[in-house]
């Protein structure tokens, strides 16, 4: 879809001779007209949850909500957090998870830790530990495993023997590496509380977080979770709405003095939005290259047609 919006913006700007926009600025408006449409999703989806409660939302195929749920949802992924310190463990990121949080969901805890120990022998995707007993200490299918030293994280997909187990993931490289497996059945939704008043819960034998009731505060770059018994690689899992990848039209080879669109290119990235918004990421993008080239023209151009061709619900109201 990107090379489809750049080659309708280029074309609504050379017809009257507007100017050129490079394919890096292109980029750049592109991030930031996809970082819109991808904001206006959850504030369109309040309005069509207010319309509902009002009775002024149809059904069935004028389920406007519901159609704006499914966009979203494309964009909720779960990961499990790395730790950092004790207790605390890094918020989504590129470079703790690959992605950046936009909102959260969910954060959970497994709280019942099966058997913590060394893997003994090398086997792709598998858990082999020689001194341990998986059958006798009840470890299933679906249960968590996670490399206490990478902080990599799998689930059994196999009991084979007593001694080894099949991973979802080959997180064992090597030998002689520190382990954890967490039983997936006693999973625990932690609540958030404020820094403020996290102090005061820990402190009264009745409300302070445990096992059954855990709790979390945000602090920075990172989650606090209580009790700090929940302290290992793999044991906190996040739910949340991650910002969609930034968009990338790339090329290799000039013809004529144009750029060649090439999707071939290790760093392309399309648009991760529905194709139905190419009209809005068109008009939102010429807005950008309005300013840009200091064509009043083409900005309120792109505003009249985006107003009057796709109302938004905050248009409607």
């Amino acid at each position: 879809m990107i090379n489809s919006v750049r080659n309708t913006v280029l074309s609504i700007l050379n017809k009257n001779n507007y100017g050129y926009i490079s394919p890096a600025d292109f980029n750049l408006f592109a991030k930031q007209a996809q970082l819109e449409v991808y904001d206006e999703y959850f504030s369109d989806y309040n309005k069509a949850i207010n319309m509902e409660n009002l009775r002024r939302s149809g059904s069935d195929y004028a389920d406007i909500g519901q159609a704006l749920a499914e966009t979203i949802e494309y964009f909720l992924v779960s990961n499990y957090l790395i730790k950092s310190t004790a207790n605390n463990f890094f918020i989504p990121s590129v470079i703790t998870t690959g992605d950046e949080a936009y909102m959260l969901s969910r954060l959970s805890a497994y709280t019942t830790l099966i058997i913590n120990s060394t893997n003994t022998t090398v086997l792709v995707g598998s858990l082999v530990d020689s001194a341990a007993n998986f059958i006798t200490l009840g470890v299933q299918v679906g249960d968590i495993v996670s490399n206490a030293t990478t902080n990599q994280v799998a689930t059994v997909t196999t009991v084979t023997s007593a001694t080894s187990l099949v991973l979802s993931k080959n997180i064992f490289p090597s030998s002689g590496v520190g382990y954890f497996i967490y039983s997936a059945s006693n999973v625990k939704d932690l609540e958030k509380v404020s820094s403020g008043k996290i102090t005061m819960l820990n402190n009264s034998m009745l409300t302070a977080p445990s096992l059954m009731f855990p709790a979390y505060t945000q602090e920075s770059t990172a989650y606090r979770i209580y009790p700090s018994s929940i302290s290992n690689p793999g044991q906190v899992q996040a739910v949340y709405f991650r910002y969609p990848k930034d968009p990338k039209w790339t090329y290799v080879t000039l013809l004529g003095g144009e750029p060649s669109f090439d999707q071939s290119q290790p760093d392309y990235q399309d648009f991760e939005m529905p194709l139905d918004d190419e009209f809005r990421l068109v008009m939102k993008i010429l807005q950008y290259c309005g300013v840009s080239i200091r064509e009043t023209q083409v900005a309120q151009f792109a505003i009249a047609k985006e107003q009057r061709e796709l109302p938004t619900f905050s248009q409607q109201q």
